[in-house]
């Protein structure tokens, strides 16, 4: 049997930190849409337990938009709760989050 995993402490990162691309996600998510990719404001699963355990589907997902990447890339905003209360950025498509303080 493997060791329950939970979060260990997240780092920060201001919204003024965040890429130019991240926060205007952030704003588009503030607004409620219209949202870039299909994908977006779909269910983040939280699978890799690093962020804060909450029921499915508290945690919701969306595309930061990498320039010069025909993909969605490896960059996403994470909001937690209906309206969002807290938001995690990731640049490595979930192997790391940063919770954004505003």
């Amino acid at each position: 049997m493997l060791p329950a995993r939970g979060p260990g402490p997240l780092a920060f990162i201001t919204e003024a930190q965040l890429p130019p691309e991240a926060q205007e996600t952030l704003a588009t998510i503030r607004r409620g849409g219209p949202y870039r990719f299909r994908q977006d404001d779909s269910t983040f699963g939280n699978r890799e337990r690093l962020l804060p355990e909450q029921p499915r589907g508290y945690y919701r997902e969306y595309t930061v938009v990498t320039p010069g990447v025909g993909t969605r890339g490896e960059r996403r905003i994470v909001a937690g709760g209906m309206p969002p209360a807290v938001f995690y950025y990731t640049d490595d498509h979930y192997r790391s989050f940063r919770q954004i303080r505003y």
